[in-house]
C-alpha cells in the first residue's frame, strides 16, 4: 500500500513557485477585488442610480443613459480624437520602443547602454502633473523654450494654447518621452533570449548586423510586438484622462484634436453628477474594446497562428 500522501498538481505548483505567486498576491487581489467584485455595478447604466436604494432598487431606464453620451453633438469627435491619439500612440511608441531596443542591443559599452536606460526609464516614474509643467516651460507663449528660441532665429512666436493643430504631435511625443522606457525594457530581454547560435550561424554564413537584424532580431520580436499592442487596443477607447486633462485642462481652444471621451465625460459630469450616465459612457468604452481585442486577435489568429493572444 502505498503510504505517501496524495496532493493535487495545483497544489505541487503553488509549493513549487509560491515566492512568484506570493510576489504576485497583491496584483491578483487587485484585480480581484476592483475588475470582478465591481462587476455587479455595471448595472447602473441601465438605471437611474439612487444611492439609497442601491443597485437593486434602483429606477430601470433602460439605455436613456446613453443618449446622454450618443445624443451630444461632440460624442463622434470626441471619439475620433480617442482613438486617433491612441493609435498613434501605439504605432510610435512601438516604433521608437523597438529602435532603441535594437540599438541598446548592439552598444558594446554596457556601462553607457545601463545608464542610457535608466535615464530613458526615469520619466514613466514621474506624474502627469509634473510633466505637464515640463510642458509648459517649453511651449508657454511668452517664456516658453520653444517661442525664445524661435524669437533667436528670427521667427514669429507661436501661441501654442491657442493652436490645436499642433497638439496631436505634442502629446504623441509627450506619451512617447514618458512611456516609451517600459517597453524598451520588455523589448530588450526579449532580445537577451535569443539565442545566440543564431547570430553566430548569420554571421558564418556572411550576414551583415543589419541583415541580422532584419532576418532574426525583428521576427523574434514579433510575437511580443503582437502581444504587447493587442493588450494596448484593449485600452484604445480610453483616452488618457491623467495625460489630457493635466496638459490641456479646461482649455477650450484645444478641444478639436485633443478632447477625448474620458475629458468630455468628466467636465459634463463635475455639474450633473450622474453616476449612471458616468457608468454608460464606461461600459461603451469597454464593449469596443473587448470587441476590438477579439477581433484584432482573430485576424492574427487566421494569418499567424503562433502570434496571437489566446
Amino acid at each position: 500500500m502505498n503510504s505517501k500522501k496524495r496532493t493535487f498538481p495545483v497544489f505541487r505548483e503553488l509549493k513549487r513557485n509560491r515566492s512568484a505567486y506570493f510576489l504576485a498576491l497583491p496584483a491578483a487581489l487587485y484585480t480581484f477585488i476592483f475588475g470582478y467584485l465591481t462587476l455587479p455595478y455595471m448595472v447602473i447604466a441601465f438605471q437611474k442610480f439612487n444611492f439609497k436604494m442601491g443597485i437593486w432598487g434602483s429606477e430601470w431606464v433602460g439605455l436613456d443613459n446613453f443618449k446622454f453620451f450618443f445624443a451630444s453633438d461632440r460624442a463622434w469627435q470626441v471619439t475620433f480624437n480617442t482613438v486617433r491619439l491612441n493609435v498613434l500612440f501605439i504605432i510610435f511608441s512601438t516604433l521608437c520602443a523597438l529602435m532603441l531596443a535594437i540599438l541598446f542591443s548592439e552598444l558594446k559599452n554596457k556601462w553607457f547602454s545601463k545608464i542610457a536606460q535608466s535615464t530613458i526609464l526615469f520619466p514613466n516614474f514621474l506624474s502627469w502633473v509634473i510633466i505637464s509643467y515640463v510642458i509648459y516651460s517649453l511651449f508657454a507663449t511668452n517664456y516658453g523654450l520653444v517661442n525664445k528660441t524661435l524669437s533667436i532665429m528670427s521667427m514669429d512666436p507661436i501661441n501654442w494654447y491657442s493652436s490645436p493643430q499642433y497638439w496631436v504631435a505634442i502629446l504623441v511625443g509627450a506619451n512617447i518621452w514618458k512611456d516609451v522606457g517600459i517597453s524598451l525594457v520588455i523589448y530588450l530581454a526579449a532580445i537577451t533570449g535569443i539565442d545566440g547560435t543564431l547570430y553566430e550561424a548569420a554571421q558564418i554564413d556572411g550576414a551583415n548586423r543589419w541583415q541580422q537584424i532584419r532576418r532574426i532580431t525583428l521576427p523574434l520580436l514579433m510575437p511580443t510586438v503582437i502581444i504587447l499592442s493587442l493588450l494596448a487596443l484593449g485600452k484604445i477607447m480610453y483616452g488618457s484622462f491623467d495625460m489630457i486633462y493635466a496638459i490641456v485642462k479646461d482649455n477650450g481652444l484645444l478641444y478639436p484634436t485633443v478632447d477625448v471621451i474620458d475629458t468630455y465625460v468628466f467636465r459634463a459630469l463635475r455639474t450633473i453628477g450622474n453616476p449612471s450616465q458616468a457608468m454608460a459612457v464606461g461600459l461603451y468604452q469597454s464593449v469596443v474594446g473587448f470587441i476590438l481585442v477579439f477581433g484584432v486577435n482573430w485576424i492574427v489568429k487566421k494569418t499567424s497562428p503562433d502570434n496571437s493572444l489566446f
